[in-house]
């Protein structure tokens, strides 16, 4: 006679199941930060508007917040409140100034949105150095899906145009949005490269310094001038950080796989070459783009002596554009490729992050969102400085330094616009957790 087997009661069930699901618990808090990174992995319609990633960043900031009222914890220490609360004196002045109400309404949500709520809640979200860590892998991760997407556009011919070609690299951010791919992929290179740097174990080390030089080849297929000189800065700060002898290795590290791939294999020689050398050609014939990014910038400055306090209001460059710019503004860029047909794209903006917030929010705005930003740079490499003395926290030092640095670089060539801009409000989050954090919060 068989003996009947014993059915499990349902307590016993589901005490099984939360000890199984009991390790992820603590990862909760940070999972709606990785959620907003997963977000950049989807194609993006290119038609304008809010995104999935928007929406996303939305319920961090609403996650963030009840959280804050469940644990019944003070959410911001005093010096945060300032640096945060800086960027919204001039933004409440600009918008105060703008030409409509709802389009100074739609800008102050966008600049509330990257600079001072999502960047805070990620703060927060953020616990200690085990979840920035997190964060950084899930970077390095999203680079490289998007990179390898940039590297078979190139080599299929499926990519955006570039001089006529479809060979430009942009991974699912498509013609649109040029710099999202080339974004994307310098941060995760930048997080991997901190990595690489830190005091990890040799194994973790190994495989982030070769997602770093991996993710070399699509930054270069990106044909970013911006995102190229952003990321040379940023890294070559990195690794004089981690110490002289590092950097020579890494130098040659370096130098070895650009002669390699450049070289050896020759990935797209003659286009970089032509590339890389408009970067110097301002005054003896440049190309189009680089006179019309100059031409903007002449008039974002004049737009400023107008108005020099407030500007012209946010928003209000375009309105503003052609009576301040010369002829040799060119109508628009044109776009096409990547899964798009053939669209010219007006140039709204002076793809220069300081001149546009001087231009619309003047030199009160400036102030106050530049100076929130040089906050941050400076109490994160005051405490990176403090974290070289104790190995433990030497990566998560170089990759938030490193991403705000990168940021703060690429400003010079780019402003906020697109899909991938909510990674800046990511990349400002991280700063402000190592900068601004308690000392005992990034310990763990």
């Amino acid at each position: 006679m068989t003996q009947a087997l014993p059915v499990p009661s349902p307590v016993a069930v589901a005490t099984a199941a939360s000890r199984r699901f009991l390790p992820l618990l603590p990862l909760l808090p940070v999972l709606p930060v990785l959620a907003l990174v997963a977000t950049l992995t989807l194609p993006v319609s290119g038609e304008g508007g809010g995104t999935v990633a928007d929406a996303v960043s939305g319920l961090v900031v609403l996650g963030c917040a009840l959280r804050l009222v469940r644990d019944r914890r003070r959410p911001l220490s005093r010096t945060a409140a300032v640096v945060f609360g800086l960027p919204v004196v001039g933004l409440a002045l600009a918008t105060a100034g703008a030409a409509s109400a709802g389009a100074g309404a739609a800008g102050l949500v966008r600049y509330l949105q990257i600079f001072v709520l999502v960047p805070a809640a990620v703060m927060l979200l953020v616990r200690d150095r085990r979840d920035a860590r997190l964060v950084a892998w899930s970077l390095v991760g999203l680079a490289g899906w998007q990179g390898a997407l940039g590297v078979h556009q190139y080599v299929t011919g499926t990519g955006a145009s570039y001089r006529g070609e479809m060979i430009r690299a942009v991974g699912t951010f498509g013609s649109t949005d040029i710099m999202g791919m080339a974004a994307v992929v310098s941060f995760g290179l930048v997080c991997a490269l901190g990595i690489a740097l830190g005091s990890g174990s040799a194994r973790q080390r190994a495989v982030a310094a070769l997602c770093a030089l991996a993710l070399l080849l699509p930054l270069a297929l990106s044909f970013s001038r911006g995102a190229w000189i952003a990321t040379a800065v940023t890294c070559g700060v990195q690794v004089v950080l981690a110490g002289l002898r590092r950097a020579v290795r890494v130098f040659a590290a370096v130098g070895a796989t650009a002669v390699v791939l450049v070289g050896g294999f020759g990935v797209g020689t003659a286009m970089l070459q032509e590339r890389i050398g408009s970067i110097t050609q301002v005054a003896d014939a440049p190309d189009q783009s680089v006179t019309d990014r100059y031409t903007m910038w002449t008039a974002a400055v004049d737009m400023w002596r107008d108005r020099p306090l407030t500007g012209v209001g946010l928003k209000g460059f375009p309105d503003h554009r052609d009576g301040h710019a010369s002829l040799a503004l060119s109508s628009g860029s044109d776009t096409d490729g990547a899964g798009a047909g053939f669209r010219r794209q007006p140039l709204l903006s002076p793809h220069n992050m300081y001149l546009l917030v001087l231009s619309e929010q003047g030199l009160l705005g400036l102030l106050a969102l530049a100076g929130s930003w040089l906050a941050l740079l400076v109490g994160g490499l005051r405490r990176l400085l403090s974290a070289r003395r104790s190995p433990e926290g030497a990566d998560c030092a170089l990759i938030a330094c490193g991403l705000l640095l990168w940021q703060l670089v690429d400003f010079v060539y780019a402003d906020i616009g697109g899909p991938s801009t909510v990674l800046t409000a990511l990349v400002l989050g991280l700063a402000a957790w190592w900068a601004l954090a308690a000392e005992g919060a990034g310990e763990r």
